[in-house]
């Protein structure tokens, strides 16, 4: 290695804006490097070994949302599937992009013991629905064709029901 710099993952961050943040971070250390090799001043430092993993490619089927885990992991699979492959639920025969959720830390306990991907609220502020733990708060999707829209929008043109069930468990 010849240069190494963190960064903080921000708790909004999605893979699409962790990408650009390290474009540009990767530039300018780039840029850093070539100026240190011209006047000599590298040092190069092997890469440690502990740390070191695999992560395999991401594929399509991962991205259906399984409401046994917590509203915490799935609102961190939302962001981590954002922009490829985008995670889904089912509701209505339907599969539907989720691109933006955040889960709810002050839930309802009664509200939380419903059946995991229960809709408990749909309306402009998001569509809340149970999860294993806690509530996922869902606020932009996108129908098969269609295009990303904010929960208000999206609601507008699809009528979710308090009390049905969502789908979305992985095979």
């Amino acid at each position: 290695m010849l240069l190494t710099q963190q960064i903080e993952i921000a708790p909004q961050d999605t893979t699409a804006s962790l990408h650009d943040k390290l474009a540009d971070l990767g530039g300018a250390l780039i840029v850093q490097t070539l100026g240190d090799a011209q006047s000599n001043k590298l040092v190069r430092t092997p890469q440690p070994v502990d740390g070191i993993t695999y992560a395999h490619k991401i594929e399509k089927h991962e991205a259906a949302l399984d409401w046994r885990l917590s509203a915490k992991q799935l609102a961190q699979r939302v962001r981590a599937f954002n922009p490829f492959p985008v995670a889904t639920l089912r509701a209505k025969d339907e599969t539907i992009k989720v691109w933006s959720a955040q889960s709810l830390a002050d839930a309802d306990t009664e509200l939380t013991t419903r059946i995991p991907g229960t809709v408990l609220r749909a309306d402009a502020k998001g569509i809340c629905v149970a999860c294993g733990e806690g509530v996922l708060c869902i606020t932009e999707l996108q129908k098969a064709g269609g295009k990303r829209l904010p929960v208000a929008e999206f609601l507008r043109g699809f009528d979710i029901t308090v009390g049905s069930v969502c789908e979305g468990v992985a095979p």
